[in-house]
């Protein structure tokens, strides 16, 4: 077993997105900020309707997937097809924009906490112009483990095995074989998990504080893992709640502008062509 130390600190810095949302973005702050295949990491959390309320109005996708995860309130997701996706508290929107999608996500509230992530996730060459797909995850399809030493995990994708029991959440199959799992800790708690030594894998947390082989992991802070086939984590003395995403990289070039993400320049200006003309989502 070897540990995988903290090979980057990512701050989330505070930023807005869609028609004025405030969020803070860890991934995808920057070019450099990436870790293969993920592409950006968005946490949102806020109490005051002004810095929800306007939401994210209608806007393309096309060469990735998203994963929308809500923690508190109620967000409604519509699409160019008339499709229909409501999430509510606990639940998981796994989209995969493929060739393309025109979609809209909505608040459905006018006031009280609105708190989640949207992690966005490459997809290979291969599979970037295949058609686009929803999966809706209810809250109950989600599993809750009690962990042995305290605290708790819920397992989106991948599996968890802990005290040698796996357990696989609803998302599987998918090329990048990704791992995506909440993880709450009491103060002075350890979680351990094997990953295998070919994954890439961060862990950011949103509540407390950890530490990674005695380097402290700060609230609102992603870490980078380095090398090694096994994860551990020590919550801080608040005790610690984070995200653990693991997947294996796709090694393609990626050329992102804005909400296109391809291998080249050329298939992103392609992209840019077919959003014009109104072709981007045609088959």
């Amino acid at each position: 077993m070897t540990i995988r130390p903290i090979q980057r600190i990512i701050e989330a810095l505070p930023t807005s997105d869609g028609a004025g949302v405030k969020l803070r973005r860890s991934l995808g702050s920057s070019q450099f900020a990436r870790l293969d295949p993920f592409l950006m990491l968005d946490e949102f959390s806020s109490d005051n309707p002004d810095d929800y309320i306007a939401g994210f109005p209608s806007h393309p996708h096309r060469g990735f997937e998203t994963v929308t995860y809500l923690l508190d309130g109620h967000m409604l997701h519509e699409d160019h097809l008339g499709n229909r996706g409501d999430l509510k508290t606990g639940a998981v929107q796994w989209m995969t924009a493929g060739r393309g999608i025109i979609h809209s996500e909505m608040p459905q509230q006018q006031e009280g906490r609105l708190r989640g992530f949207q992690l966005w996730i490459n997809l290979p060459a291969k599979e970037k112009m295949k058609p686009a797909g929803y999966r809706d995850i209810d809250p109950a399809e989600i599993p809750v483990l009690q962990l042995p030493g305290g605290g708790s995990a819920r397992v989106v994708a991948g599996t968890l095995v802990i005290a040698d029991a796996a357990v696989p959440g609803p998302m599987q199959g998918l090329t990048t074989d990704p791992l995506y799992a909440d993880v709450e800790l009491p103060s002075g708690a350890q979680f351990s998990q094997k990953l295998g030594a070919e994954r890439n894998a961060f862990v950011y947390v949103f509540e407390g504080s950890a530490s990674i082989s005695g380097r402290a992991l700060d609230n609102h802070h992603a870490a980078i893992l380095g090398p090694g086939d096994t994860v551990q984590i020590d919550a801080g003395d608040r005790g610690a709640r984070f995200l653990l995403l693991a997947a294996r990289p796709l090694n393609e070039p990626v050329v992102q502008y804005g909400p296109f993400v391809m291998n080249t320049r050329e298939e992103i200006e392609q992209a840019m062509r077919d959003y014009q003309a109104g072709t981007l989502t045609s088959a």
